[in-house]
């Protein structure tokens, strides 16, 4: 596996991204499964495994701590917190943003102890509280750098500016925000502040939410509780414009001898030596198909007519519904 720089750490070029394994796309995989997945990632060279609090309320991570742990100084262990599960009085369980220095400082308690780690290598603020200064939360952060608990720290979906103010209290490490061929936003400035600062950009839903693999083509079928449902580039007659698009991308995928999901994790892995793709699935054929794509050398042309074919003035319908875009530090990135 080709490896790229992030921080401290060489990991490999394309890592796996661990939340679908138990949360976010309907009904998730098996233990089983997803203990399958994760070794058959290790054996084939990934060495950056990126989880959270968030995903499956701490289930992910504990999925994680007991496959990985026996294998723990094999690979780059990623987490965040800030962004995490809360049960109401009513017993159920509701995402909740709290950046505040005491909650950080426990939910990296909470996800050692699930991770079955005595340090995370990696640790994120899922996301900025705008309630709490970043500069708060990323000083509660570095404190536990200080403690020995991580090594280093990252950010994720935040604005250049924000990246700064933060950077200024604590280096940091790596940003991680949605970047694929249909989401541009880290282009306005966060991947031209992230390669100033030395950081790396993780990207996440590489595959623009398996749209980029060619395999989605009937979003009706979607359980009722995929997360993709609200989002406006889902919405049935919006994601029925959008697939327009795939027809000349799987042609150009074709001449180019390999898989839409390989072409655009291509095109990905050309927008810089500090960009790192963490695509996530349940499956080991999608695996390994996604893994192939390290190992391409394509034309300039065939990379640049992809981004030609699907980009911000191509694509159709917003990234996040109202609620999520509010969530994020600013939907331009700027």
């Amino acid at each position: 596996m080709h490896t790229r720089t992030l921080g401290p750490f060489k990991v490999s070029a394309i890592g796996l991204g661990c939340m679908n394994l138990s949360h976010a796309y309907g009904v998730p995989p098996s233990p089983e499964q997803g203990e399958r997945v994760l070794l058959a990632a290790l054996d084939a060279g990934v060495t950056l495994f990126d989880t959270a609090a968030l995903y499956g309320f701490g289930a992910n991570e504990e999925l994680v701590g007991r496959v990985m742990a026996p294998h723990r100084r094999k690979f780059t262990l990623a987490s965040k917190g800030g962004m995490g599960g809360v049960r109401g009085e009513d017993g159920v369980m509701s995402r909740v943003i709290d950046g505040r220095p005491e909650t950080l400082r426990r939910n990296c308690e909470d996800s050692l102890r699930r991770l079955k780690t005595d340090v995370i290598d990696l640790y994120y603020l899922h996301r900025w509280d705008k309630n709490v200064p970043i500069e708060d939360s990323v000083g509660a952060m570095s404190d536990l750098v200080r403690a020995g608990k991580v090594q280093t720290l990252g950010l994720s979906e935040v604005s250049a500016a924000t990246l700064r103010r933060a950077h200024a209290v604590h280096p940091i490490t790596a940003v991680q925000t949605e970047y694929s061929l249909w989401t541009r936003n880290p282009e306005i400035a966060v991947l031209d502040a992230c390669r100033e600062l030395g950081a790396a950009f993780v990207a996440f839903s590489p595959l623009a939410r398996a749209f980029l693999t060619g395999r989605l083509t009937d979003v009706t079928t979607l359980d009722a509780k995929d997360i993709r449902r609200p989002m406006p580039r889902f919405a049935p007659d919006t994601y029925a414009q959008n697939l327009r698009l795939m027809a000349p991308f799987a042609d150009l995928a074709r001449e180019a001898g390999c898989t839409p999901a390989q072409l655009a994790l291509a095109w990905l892995l050309r927008q810089g030596e500090h960009v790192v793709p963490i695509p996530g699935t349940t499956s080991l054929e999608h695996l390994h198909e996604d893994l192939g794509a390290a190992d391409l050398d394509l034309p300039d042309a065939v990379i640049r007519r992809a981004g030609d074919l699907i980009n911000q003035q191509t694509v159709v319908g917003n990234r996040y519904a109202p609620q999520a875009t509010g969530e994020v530090d600013t939907e331009n990135f700027a």
